[in-house]
């Protein structure tokens, strides 16, 4: 195929892409639920973040999860255990999570009536920076174990998030991690990018991660009351 018509179907299917996650967030903004796009690499951690920011936001919102992950139902059924509902989605052979996939999936999902949804979308900093599924913004995952430089490796993904959660900020003392470079490298490439310091397994950081999310959620209720007049 020529790079020609390589770049036509890539336009094709992101156009496409870009047409469903409108009607998704048209769908989001009619329910008042505020929508996070959770991305990161294998095994920074989303996951277990996930579980406890959930069983700890469950009794001040309603909240659904939307899983994606190649293979497995694993990390739904984690989700499910915390009593949040969650949608599994298995994408084979795809690298991430689409605007018609999340469009299912949330039918699937019980009325969140203004609350939250988190999608978590499939470990990779590449193919998930280009498409929107209707999030209000994303918020990539990155975690000390995996070195300061991953904000300069994949530009793309830390350009497109509002908000960067550096977990396992517990074992920075013994890894010799740099974080003021790190936040350096990421503001090099997105200079408005938010960051916080989480540790999911110690729950440090989590309740400035809640002031965040409570912020957004607040300024998504002024905005449904100026609509309203």
């Amino acid at each position: 195929m020529s790079s020609e018509r390589i770049i036509q179907v890539e336009r094709d299917i992101l156009g496409k892409n870009d047409r469903l996650a409108a009607d998704n967030r048209a769908r989001f903004r009619a329910d008042g639920v505020l929508v996070f796009n959770l991305v990161s690499s294998p095994g920074a951690g989303k996951t277990s973040l996930l579980v406890r920011a959930v069983a700890e936001l469950k009794d001040s919102f309603p909240i659904g999860v939307i899983e994606g992950d190649q293979q497995t139902s694993n990390d739904a059924e984690r989700i499910r255990a915390t009593g949040v509902a969650a949608i599994q989605v298995n994408t084979g052979k795809g690298c991430h999570l689409d605007a018609a996939m999340v469009g299912e999936a949330y039918d699937r999902l019980p009325w969140l009536n203004g609350g939250l949804l988190f999608i978590e979308n499939v470990g990779n900093l590449v193919c998930p920076a280009a498409f929107d599924l209707g999030e209000a913004c994303k918020i990539v995952v990155f975690s000390t174990t995996e070195g300061e430089d991953k904000p300069l490796k994949y530009p793309d993904m830390f350009a497109a998030s509002s908000l960067m959660l550096i977990n396992k900020i517990d074992l920075a003392p013994v890894l010799d991690f740099d974080l003021d470079r790190t936040i350096e490298y990421a503001r090099r490439v997105n200079p408005g990018i938010e960051v916080l310091t989480v540790s999911a397994r110690t729950g440090e950081g989590f309740s400035a991660f809640y002031a965040w999310i409570r912020k957004r959620w607040a300024k998504l209720k002024q905005a449904e009351r100026t609509a309203q007049g």
